[in-house]
């Protein structure tokens, strides 16, 4: 794919800017179709002159989706959203955009579409964030019978919203109170993924039309991550489990936030383990070994240490 042109849906999120990296470097031409082109300005450096273009696009509108993927090669979809904000929706975002997507990369001519979704993805779930996560790739596959889907597990890097946000609240506070703290995860580095999303863009036999389960080569629980994060911060604090009666109460109310800690829908997730299915495609089958997040962890707690970089732990 070197050298062809590749459209990215949501390439200026945290995901996004280490694939743009990475196809740059190896000569593609990106297209970045967001919603505010001025904020992902950021990623022009990241490739030659005029290798990286941050275009404006509408993903609610099939219009703007369409003059987005004009004449590109491959398509990716990193759009995703945490909770509902305005009309930023699990449903118009995760259920309904992928279709859209999909359909424009067709008419468009694109060669592999890459779609990002998450472990857990099912119609089945008692959250809507995994719910509409499944409907997306219903809709994503209809659209475009040979789209490849990932679906990674916890995903960590220096931007990521798990560590950077628990560790602001590990210096603020005297415990940290969380619902699901044994809930297991499978960490992922962002780097690994972005690795998958590249890969993915190559398409090929074993790679178009399937679906990946991304997960580390270890899995945590809730209470483990959150006790290796304070160790690199040399900062200990008491976990203690929130009961599910005040995690609801209090998902609900933190839910009429703009932005907010915590959502009666991710307390419904941290019901489920968050890990590889037995049998599901993996790393493995996309020929990369991935890191474990002490590799790369350890790098951006720094900053919350006592004394920072000069903090004996």
């Amino acid at each position: 794919m070197a050298g062809k042109l590749v459209t990215i849906f949501g390439g200026s999120g945290f995901i996004g800017r280490y694939v743009v990296q990475r196809l740059a470097a190896r000569g593609d031409r990106v297209r970045v179709a967001v919603r505010r082109p001025n904020e992902a300005l950021f990623l022009k450096p990241l490739g030659d002159v005029g290798q990286v273009k941050p275009v404006a696009c509408n993903i609610r509108n099939a219009d703007s989706v369409a003059q987005a993927v004009a004449g590109a090669d491959a398509v990716i979809n990193l759009v995703g959203v945490l909770h509902n904000s305005g009309k930023q929706t699990f449903d118009a975002l995760h259920a309904v955009a992928p279709g859209v997507i999909a359909a424009a990369a067709q008419d468009a001519g694109a060669t592999t579409l890459t779609h990002v979704s998450a472990i857990g993805a099912s119609a089945e779930s008692a959250a809507a964030y995994a719910q509409t996560k499944a409907q997306g790739e219903t809709a994503l596959r209809d659209g475009f019978s040979q789209a490849t889907i990932l679906r990674p597990s916890l995903v960590i890097g220096p931007e990521d919203g798990f560590f950077n946000r628990f560790a602001k609240l590990a210096k603020m506070l005297p415990i940290l109170m969380v619902p699901g703290t044994e809930t297991r995860f499978q960490p992922v580095c962002v780097t690994d993924v972005a690795d998958a999303v590249v890969r993915a863009v190559d398409g090929g036999k074993g790679v178009a039309g399937q679906t990946f389960e991304l997960g580390g080569p270890q899995i945590y629980t809730f209470r483990q991550m959150l006790k290796l994060m304070m160790d690199h911060m040399g900062v200990h604090r008491p976990i203690v489990r929130m009961p599910s009666g005040l995690a609801s109460l209090s998902g609900m109310m933190m839910g009429l936030l703009p932005n907010p800690q915590l959502t009666l829908d991710q307390v419904r997730q941290l019901q489920t383990d968050n890990i590889v299915s037995d049998g599901a495609k993996t790393f493995k089958h996309l020929g990369i070994t991935p890191d474990p997040i002490s590799s790369l962890l350890p790098k951006y707690m720094v900053q919350y240490r006592p004394k920072g970089q000069f903090s004996k732990i």
